[in-house]
C-alpha cells in the first residue's frame, strides 16, 4: 500500500505547514530552543499526518495554553527558581516528554484503521494529562501551602512529588477543559463520554506526582521520562476502557 493511497496530501502539507508556522512563532517569542523548535515541527507534522489536522488544531490550543500558563507569574517563579529555563523557554526533552504519547497514539491509529474514534479520545487523554500537568506545576508552585503526595509531609513548593489544594484543583479543571475542547474540536459535539479522558487525564496528572515523589526524586528517572510514562497510561487507559465498556 503506497502512502499516497493512504493520506490525502493536501492534509499533509498543511499539517506540516501549520507545524512549521506555529513552531517558528513559539520560537521567535523565545519560548523555545533551536532544539526545541525542531522537535515541536517534527511531532507535530507526524500527528497532523498520521492522526489529522484536528488533532493537530488540539495541540496547538495546548501549546498556547501550556505556554500562557509558563508566563504566568513568571517573575516569582523566577525569584523561587523553579522557572523554565531562563525565559521560560523549552528544549527538545519538554517537548518530547509531553509529546511522546500523542506521537505514539497517532501512530497507533495509522497502523490500527477503523478505531479511530477510540484512538481519538486515547489522544484527547494525553493531551489533558500534559495539560493538567503543566497547568498544575506552572500555576499551582504558586501556592506555598504543598505536601508530598506519599506522605503528605509540608514540602516546598517546586519540590518533586509535591501537590497543593490549588494545584490540584487546577488539573482537574484543566483536564475537563481540555476534554470538552478536543471534542468539540475533533467530533464537533459533546457527550458523557467525555469524561473518560477527562478521569484518565487526572489520573495521568496524579501519576506524574507519584513518581516524582518516587523513583524522580531518587533520579531513577527524568521529569520529561516522568511525563512520557504517565501521558501513555493515561492515553492507553482511556483506550483500555472504551474497548470494555
Amino acid at each position: 500500500i503506497r502512502f499516497c493511497d493512504i493520506m490525502d496530501p493536501t492534509s499533509a502539507l498543511i499539517a506540516i505547514g501549520l507545524s512549521l508556522v506555529l513552531s517558528l512563532l513559539i520560537y521567535a517569542f523565545r519560548l523555545l530552543t533551536v532544539s526545541g523548535c525542531v522537535a515541536s515541527f517534527l511531532i507535530g507534522s507526524v500527528i497532523g499526518v498520521f492522526g489529522s489536522l484536528s488533532w493537530l488544531v488540539l495541540l496547538i490550543v495546548f501549546a498556547i495554553l501550556g505556554f500562557a500558563a509558563t508566563k504566568s507569574g513568571f517573575t516569582k517563579k523566577k525569584e523561587m527558581g523553579v522557572q523554565e529555563g531562563t525565559h521560560g523557554e523549552r528544549n527538545y526533552k519538554n517537548i518530547l516528554g509531553v509529546a511522546i504519547p500523542p506521537f505514539i497514539i497517532a501512530l497507533l491509529n495509522f497502523i490500527f484503521p477503523g478505531n479511530e474514534s477510540m484512538m481519538a479520545l486515547g489522544y484527547i487523554a494525553t493531551i489533558a494529562v500534559a495539560a493538567a500537568d503543566t497547568s498544575a506545576s506552572e500555576l499551582g508552585v504558586k501556592d506555598p501551602k504543598g505536601w508530598l503526595i506519599t506522605n503528605f509531609k509540608r514540602v516546598a513548593p517546586g519540590t518533586d512529588g509535591g501537590v497543593s489544594v490549588s494545584g490540584t484543583v487546577i488539573s482537574l479543571v484543566v483536564s475537563l477543559a481540555v476534554s470538552v475542547v478536543g471534542f468539540l474540536v475533533i467530533f464537533q459535539s459533546l457527550n458523557v463520554s467525555l469524561l473518560v479522558p477527562t478521569v484518565c487525564g487526572f489520573i495521568g496528572c496524579v501519576a506524574d506526582s507519584v513518581l516524582g515523589a518516587t523513583v524522580e526524586s531518587k533520579g531513577l528517572i527524568s521529569k520529561y521520562t516522568n511525563n512520557a510514562i504517565t501521558g501513555i497510561i493515561g492515553g492507553l487507559l482511556t483506550i483500555l476502557i472504551l474497548s470494555v465498556v
